[in-house]
């Protein structure tokens, strides 16, 4: 038997994040990964008791015919119906949790089986990283909520049914985890299922080149069907990635671009494990990341985030000490400081970001004197 698989793709912020791929433990929890299946297909229409579709597919459209049909578009924000297809629950370093399609007084969201339905087995475990786990209101209330672990969780092992684990995506696991929350572990920025499905056997499950940019590389080290050993193709995928990520600058796609510096540095953590790594290949990796931190610094501060740019352009130089570059960012980002720094009446808006500048400009004055030989 061959379990299958799933596909959720998640946007934050209202911008695609990416692509979450899990394989369902059909051949342990038959009842409870077709419920998640058929969950993520739609294909059971709408629900029997609640009326709300049997799906984890975010579809603001139909929300709003219904309310048009209706006339009862306060009803359905009153009562948030939305909240089951969003990641609506985030506790970092333990898990996140969504997928309440009609959480109404409390309940669990409603399955494709009713209501609720039982317990089917605790014979899986919450190992690792990545599990899926029904969450419930006590014993034998699975609805259509799930929560997918960020670590080991042994506590739940008897209580919560194990029914799939995570394949690819942990980049985009890690980012929801790592959201800010607000009262009851709440995102401040929306996290939702944007879409969803079935992947059939045999296919491509869809994570390489997801953003359709060429890009060749999982977004995630962890996604690697088998972690690289050799030092040139790191050093091949990183250069790839960089490209990937400066055509997006060029483009003024500069938070697609920061994307792309970010994941590079993700791939270039994979060199430093490496057994063999010597001292001229080390300094080469180490200057490549300024040039890296140096364009996302650039990307930051055209997007507004001076305080990112800033901080970019500090850890590129650490990097690496003699590199220009990073100092003249360094320099323009506290050039474009001046004007938000002072308002209006000539008080200092951000004295934080003032301190940084005078730090600055110290730093930039000690290298321009060692590298042209003043006194």
């Amino acid at each position: 038997m061959v379990n299958p698989r799933c596909f959720l793709d998640i946007s934050i912020g209202g911008e695609l994040e990416g692509r979450m791929v899990v394989e369902l433990y059909k051949d342990v929890v038959p009842k409870t990964a077709e419920n998640f299946r058929a969950l993520c297909t739609g294909e059971r229409g709408l629900a029997s008791v609640t009326g709300v579709p049997l799906h984890y597919k975010f579809c603001e459209g139909l929300l709003n015919l219904l309310a048009r049909l209706f006339d009862l578009c306060m009803r359905f924000r009153a009562i948030p119906k939305l909240q089951g297809l969003r990641l609506s629950r985030i506790i970092r370093g333990f898990m996140v949790q969504g997928g309440a399609i009609s959480d109404e007084n409390g309940s669990v969201g409603e399955c494709i089986y009713g209501t609720k339905f039982d317990d089917e087995n605790f014979e899986l475990k919450h190992t690792r990283k990545g599990m899926l786990s029904m969450a419930n209101n006590g014993p034998n209330t699975n609805g259509s909520q799930f929560s997918i672990l960020t670590t080991q969780a042994p506590h739940l092992d008897g209580k919560c049914v194990v029914f799939g684990k995570l394949i690819k995506g942990f980049g985009v696991l890690r980012a929801v985890e790592y959201q800010a929350v607000v009262d009851d572990y709440c995102s401040t920025a929306d996290v939702v299922i944007i879409d969803c499905g079935e992947i059939p056997e045999g296919e491509d499950d869809g994570t390489i080149d997801f953003f359709k940019d060429g890009d060749l590389y999982p977004d995630s080290p962890m996604d690697l069907d088998a972690k690289p050993d050799r030092y040139s193709w790191v050093l091949s995928a990183i250069e790839s990635i960089k490209v990937i990520g400066n055509e997006h600058y060029k483009e003024k796609n500069y938070k697609m671009a920061i994307r792309k510096y970010r994941k590079a540095i993700k791939y270039q953590d994979l060199c430093w494990e490496m057994p063999d790594l010597d001292q001229e290949q080390s300094e080469l990796l180490r200057k490549i990341k300024s040039q890296i931190l140096t364009n996302s610094s650039m990307c930051k501060m055209k997007l507004g985030d001076l305080d990112g740019a800033l901080l970019d352009a500090e850890y590129a130089i650490r990097e690496t000490k003699d590199y220009a570059k990073a100092f003249f960012r360094q320099g323009q980002v506290v050039d474009s400081s001046w004007v938000e720094l002072v308002d209006t009446r000539g008080q200092f808006l951000e004295f934080s970001l003032l301190v940084k500048a005078v730090r600055t400009g110290k730093q930039a004055l000690g290298f321009c004197m060692d590298l042209w030989g003043w006194d």
